[in-house]
């Protein structure tokens, strides 16, 4: 999407590590929407700080994966999108709007969406608002174990909204902006099919255990940034309320990752504005325009690989085409790959 042409040459950007407070434990739709209001009122206030706090030029604020609801547990996927998901011109998006709107910042976050376009389902969105408040980036969750993906629905889903609804970028003053939602940042395609049509920062929300040892989502993140040459823009929760799960399980180390895979910031754990840094887009601009063996994208040969991904077929597209399923079609769908491949020698 072309939005603004009067480019910045560097910003700064904030993976804001707040808590999540789930609706689980709510007993209805209006229930739930209210604590997710009061997440937002919440969020105002600490976006309004921690503006305060890092400068004005602050411009592009990264919000964790689902943080007004948390995940489901045990909720039937009709039971979960009455509860818990938000529409996709709803209340919510607009109260985030009006948060964009007054600061004058590009807000990223991930929520669950209902689309009316697929009945009785959801998607995981990741979504960026921008300074006028209009969504300018909607992208749907594609590797998710137990929530539907728009590769469950494949082939409607490509009539709606076509091969750029799958892989949108942004193109705004503040760069070339894309999502990556959550594990997502282990599956290297994601972050690849969006390099190819121009992303230079990946908005990454997150909620992730947090080692001080290298986990293999910290891994990823590196190697996403170093082989796009790309920006990475990860935040986390402050950890999951309102669950069995203990709070803190998922809690901590968001960061910012510049295109070389060096890491700018990270905060701790608890709820954290540290994970602050500068976005120089005229550095990554000129590297990527830099002849030499460091500029692995110009050297990228994707015609060597396209038949051998043409000819694989592993997890299977448009299981979700005919009405409603249980949750337990995803093990069992995961569990019929897993025996294919066994037979055909693959794994």
């Amino acid at each position: 999407m072309d939005n603004n042409t009067d480019n910045l040459e560097s910003y700064r950007a904030l993976a804001l590590q707040v808590t999540c407070h789930a609706v689980n434990q709510t007993s209805d739709r209006h229930e739930a929407r209210s604590l997710m209001q009061n997440s937002i009122n919440r969020l105002a206030q600490q976006i309004a700080a921690s503006i305060a706090f890092i400068g004005f030029d602050c411009r592009l604020i990264v919000l964790p994966e689902y943080f007004l609801t948390g995940f489901p547990m045990g909720d039937s996927l009709l039971g979960w999108a009455e509860k818990a998901c938000i529409e996709m011109a709803g209340a919510e998006y607009e109260a985030l709007g009006k948060i964009a709107q007054k600061h004058k910042i590009f807000l990223a976050g991930n929520a669950y969406e209902v689309d009316p376009n697929f009945r009785g389902l959801y998607f995981q969105t990741c979504f960026i608002i921008d300074p006028s408040g209009s969504i300018v980036l909607r992208y749907r969750r594609l590797n998710s174990l137990f929530a539907p993906t728009p590769h469950d629905v494949w082939d409607k889903y490509l009539d709606c909204y076509g091969l750029e609804g799958v892989f949108p970028v942004a193109k705004t003053e503040i760069g070339n902006l894309a999502a990556l939602a959550s594990e997502e940042i282990l599956y290297p395609e994601v972050a690849r099919c969006l390099a190819m049509r121009g992303a230079e920062i990946f908005v990454h929300s997150t909620s992730e255990v947090y080692n001080k040892n290298l986990t293999p989502k910290d891994a990823a993140k590196i190697t996403r940034a170093v082989e796009n040459l790309a920006y990475v823009v990860s935040a986390n929760t402050a950890g999951v309320a309102n669950i069995a799960i203990p709070i803190t399980s998922a809690d901590g180390g968001s960061k910012i990752i510049d295109h070389r895979g060096i890491v700018l910031a990270e905060t701790g754990a608890g709820e954290s504005m540290a994970a602050f840094a500068e976005i120089d887009l005229v550095a990554l601009r000129r590297d990527r325009r830099r002849p030499g063996l460091n500029n692995l994208l110009s050297r990228q040969r994707f015609e060597l690989y396209a038949e051998s991904y043409r000819q694989s077929h592993f997890y299977p597209a448009n299981t979700m085409l005919e009405g409603e399923v249980d949750r337990k079609h995803f093990l069992q769908t995961q569990q019929a790959t897993i025996e294919r491949l066994t037979k055909l020698g693959i794994i």
